[in-house]
């Protein structure tokens, strides 16, 4: 096994007040962007509309399409340049009930007054708002299945506390992927969901790997700190982390750069969540189940202090000792 780090002694939990802070302050950013903003940006896929892509046969300026679009009635229309060839994504959000698209219309009689005869349409797609509104159903309800889906297992695998740290880990990267979509302006449509159900996934496996050597270290060191046992759980676990998220990480931002617009937001929200959940696996899971550990072990005693002092002022009867007897010698 190839190891980055050897002999390692990271005080992470020593520093889990500053790491809930950090985490505590981007996801206020995220609300507060969001609160500012009036709600997250959602893309055609859950908001309705049209998504057409046009191939030119020059390259064309995005700006005047852009102005061909608003004098037809489409001021809310987003047209993209895709990389490669003179191709270009034109989402146009909103839709009615009757006529889904009616956007694709629009969208080609503005091309046919700046462009005769120089493009063709590759692709069309229309959404009404009513399955916009079914799919942003079923996606906050398979995320909410995932999360419980976890929650079992890892509470049938360790204990509960295990499992509700888990869980909250993954909640907590949920958020701050969100809240940086937010803050970003950037869409939120089914290729992000994807992705956050898979960050969900990942996130999971890292918290997975560590607790599972905190509970082999359980085992052998009974007598040692728990803080001290999970600090050296994380850092006999960290070339791990770090090589399985860093060749993820590389892999997710060349999608990112290269990859283009239509994959952009997916490779965004991968790159985010793999930062975030490594981060979390360390910062967030295992402070709790610390922080949880610690209180529990603290009310144990004050509960029973009053029934020790009760039991230590009664009267105690001293009986006679039978002393066993002692084998005869021979």
């Amino acid at each position: 096994m190839i190891e980055l780090f050897r002999d390692v002694r990271i005080n992470w939990l020593g520093k889990r007040k500053l790491f809930l802070a950090i985490s505590g302050t981007v996801m206020l950013l995220g609300l507060i962007s969001l609160v500012a903003k009036g709600g997250f940006k959602y893309g055609v896929d859950f908001k309705g509309g049209t998504i057409v892509q046009v191939r030119f046969k020059q390259k064309p300026d995005i700006e005047k399409i852009r102005q061909l679009l608003r004098e037809s009635g489409a001021p809310d229309s987003q047209p993209q340049e895709l990389a490669g060839r003179n191709d270009v994504l034109i989402e146009l959000q909103g839709a009615k009930e009757d006529d889904a698209s009616a956007g694709r219309s629009v969208i080609i009689s503005a091309l046919n007054k700046g462009f005769p005869g120089q493009f063709e349409v590759l692709s069309a797609t229309s959404i009404g708002p009513k399955v916009g509104d079914d799919l942003k159903r079923q996606a906050v309800f398979a995320t909410l299945y995932a999360l419980g889906g976890i929650l079992i297992y890892i509470a049938f695998r360790f204990e509960w506390i295990y499992g509700a740290a888990a869980v909250f880990a993954v909640f907590h990267d949920t958020l701050v992927t969100l809240g940086l979509f937010s803050i970003f302006n950037r869409d939120i449509n089914l290729t992000v969901i994807a992705a956050l159900l898979t960050l969900v996934g990942y996130s999971v496996n890292d918290t997975i790997v560590v607790f599972d050597r905190v509970r082999e270290n359980l085992k052998i060191r009974r007598r040692d700190d728990l803080e001290k046992i999970m600090n050296d759980s994380i850092n006999q676990t960290l070339s791990r982390t770090i090589l399985t998220s860093g060749l993820t990480f590389l892999t997710v931002l060349a999608l990112f750069v290269f990859g283009g617009e239509i994959i952009n937001h997916f490779a965004f929200a991968m790159v985010i969540g793999i930062i975030v959940g490594t981060y979390s696996s360390i910062a967030i899971a295992a402070p709790l189940v610390l922080v949880y550990t610690n209180i529990r072990g603290r009310a144990v005693p004050q509960v029973a202090a009053p029934a020790r002092a009760a039991v230590s002022k009664a009267p105690v009867s001293k009986a006679p000792v039978s002393k066993a007897p002692r084998p005869k010698r021979a």
